[in-house]
């Protein structure tokens, strides 16, 4: 058994960082309201806001209104949020099947991403169509945003401990308290290899996991540089919005293979299927109109 001083809420033992204490709740009974303020809200927030402003910049750069782009978030923001719980809700079904209510917790987090970005995506569709703006121009645009977007809000699942892969004892190996993991079943927590660590006068247990937020976010961070590094040489409207899709599935199928927490189907991870989807038509649509442009 290990002895430490202080038993921290977050650990990395091998690089020798640790987080003595962090909690979800960032405001508490803001204005004695009895309502908390969520640092997977703030996030959420943030990431929306800094996407915000470089889809500015892109839209600038590229000669569009970049009003349109407001006005087309002001029905994202809401619909994305719905259709990101609905997607979580609907493979964890179990979970909410005796507590509906519990279905609009959405700030305790259990947001599904890829819910979100289909979701985006019809929205789009509509949204192009009754502007009568270039609908894949429109993609090349915001799917910037995006990225930034995800790049933020995954360190909402890092305060919220939730969304980690399983043991590891690699060089970003990361503890969390075993009693401060709220949204991770026991079946999940039994199968873990669990650390008692003797510390602040007691007994600790912790789970050493993956960190697959930090994987995801930093995987993202990798392709929006290589993103913004290619755009200017773009061949075709849409052409950005597949490299981000061939992108993000690549890393996205491999990091989803070592988080304990998977939305499932029939036993498969409902995101790796999603995500060779999203490699194989983001292929066939890059070859399609490199092949359709030699034509021209």
């Amino acid at each position: 058994m290990e002895s430490i001083a202080q038993a921290p809420d977050i650990w990395f033992p091998n690089i020798g960082i640790s987080i003595d204490s962090i909690d979800n709740v960032a405001v508490s009974d803001l204005f004695g309201l009895g309502f908390d303020i969520y640092w997977y809200g703030i996030l959420i927030a943030s990431g929306v806001l800094a996407g915000l402003l470089v889809v500015q910049r892109e839209a600038r750069r590229t000669g569009q209104d970049f009003n349109i782009y407001i006005d087309y978030l002001l029905y994202a923001i809401i619909f994305c949020v719905i259709g990101a719980r609905l997607y979580y809700v609907i493979f964890k079904w179990d979970d909410f099947k005796d507590n509906l209510w519990g279905i609009f917790a959405i700030r305790k987090g259990g947001l599904a991403i890829y819910g979100a970005i289909i979701t985006g995506f019809v929205v789009s569709v509509v949204y192009t169509k009754l502007k009568k703006i270039n609908f894949f121009q429109f993609l090349d645009t915001i799917v910037f945003g995006l990225i930034i977007g995800q790049i933020i809000g995954r360190w909402g699942n890092f305060i919220n401990r939730e969304a980690f892969g399983g043991y590891t004892d690699s060089f970003f190996a990361m503890r969390y308290k075993v009693d401060q993991i709220k949204e991770t079943s026991q079946e999940v927590l039994d199968n873990l290899i669990q650390f008692s660590v003797e510390g602040s006068g007691r007994i600790v247990k912790y789970v050493q996991v993956h960190p697959t937020f930090f994987y995801e976010s930093m995987w993202n961070l990798g392709l929006f540089i290589i993103m913004n590094i290619y755009k200017k040489h773009k061949r075709f409207e849409g052409e950005m919005v597949a490299i981000y899709f061939l992108g993000y599935g690549v890393g996205r199928f491999f990091i989803e293979g070592l988080r304990t927490d998977q939305l499932t189907i029939a036993g498969m991870a409902v995101s790796q299927i999603f995500s060779i989807f999203l490699i194989i038509i983001s292929i066939l649509f890059i070859v399609y109109n490199r092949r359709r442009q030699k034509k021209f």
